[in-house]
């Protein structure tokens, strides 16, 4: 596995993503893929506090067990975990009691990448900054990222940091894959300039770039798309987004590959990129993932992609 560094820390090419955890998946199975993920080399391991309704924290801290101290966790905050207004958002106050529950459901002394979940409008960046940099000197976190930040966003933030001396983001969590590529406007940009590491979710457009969905036909029973509410279903099984995902079954079967592993390359090609968060409900997905990243794109590779997607 290709290890990579974010911040201080050194994480492997393929992470877990925890979302499914206490909602699609028991604690058994999730175990289960966490076991599979360790023994395939996985070592970062992405969670949040609202997963699951708090429960994919729980099971990922239960399922790590001895072996904490071997791997990445990153968990986030700011998205409301549950009715009170005030279990939520980016203001110093709610971080300071975030970070202590989650510290509490994993099971753990330290969070290795604290990540603010989303901006938060009504909070200055620099009072989340001063915060989290507390938090980082008093040993409770190790590293702090972001998610779902524009390019603007994450360069004030960066200007904040180094105007007041504070710890910086050194991560930022956004969707970004093969058909939903916006993150490379402005995103991607601002992270090269910062020395910022890309942490991508939903790799594969929520399972569009896994082959298992067909043109015209209902999503398969199970899967995270026949569990989505019919409107936002079909927004990504558009005809726009069939028409692409057949040209790059095309183009990946040309090489001797599948879509699969063509969207996990795709990324790791990608500028600034660190570890693909790919979700998973079982360990077969999880050793899947990790053989994707085994193919390298070549430059005139990238080229034709660019031009078969560009559209």
């Amino acid at each position: 596995m290709d290890m990579r560094k974010v911040g201080s820390l050194e994480v492997s090419l393929v992470g877990l993503g925890c979302n499914n955890f206490g909602m699609r998946i028991d604690e058994d199975r999730s175990a289960a893929v966490v076991h599979a993920a360790l023994d395939a080399g996985i070592n970062f391991f992405d969670t949040a506090d609202i997963y699951g309704r708090m429960r994919s924290e729980q099971y990922l801290g239960r399922a790590l067990g001895s072996r904490r101290d071997e791997v990445i966790v990153a968990t986030k905050f700011a998205a409301p975990i549950d009715d009170d207004p005030s279990h939520g958002g980016a203001g110093a106050r709610w971080v300071a009691e975030a970070v202590e529950g989650s510290l509490r459901r994993l099971g753990t002394d330290r969070i290795d990448l604290y990540q603010q979940h989303g901006p938060d409008a009504n909070v200055p960046v620099d009072e989340t900054l001063t915060a989290l940099d507390r938090l980082v000197r008093d040993g409770k976190v190790r590293e702090i990222g972001n998610s779902n930040f524009s390019g603007a966003q994450i360069d004030e933030a960066e200007s904040a940091s180094q105007r007041d001396g504070l710890a910086r983001f050194v991560s930022a969590q956004n969707h970004f894959n093969l058909l939903h590529r916006a993150p490379l406007e402005d995103v991607i940009p601002a992270c090269v300039q910062h020395g910022i590491g890309v942490l991508p979710y939903f790799p594969l457009a929520s399972g569009l770039l896994t082959g298992k969905y067909r043109r015209g036909e209902p999503a398969p029973e199970g899967t995270r798309l026949s569990q989505l509410p019919e409107e936002r279903a079909s927004r990504v099984m558009s005809e726009r987004n069939f028409d692409q995902v057949d040209r790059l079954r095309g183009f990946a079967d040309e090489r001797g590959h599948t879509i699969l592993e063509l969207a996990f390359a795709w990324l790791s090609a990608q500028p600034a990129m660190t570890s693909i968060i790919a979700g998973a409900t079982t360990p077969e997905q999880v050793t899947a993932n990790v053989a994707a990243v085994d193919w390298q794109l070549s430059g005139a590779d990238l080229a034709e992609l660019d031009a078969l997607i560009s559209d």
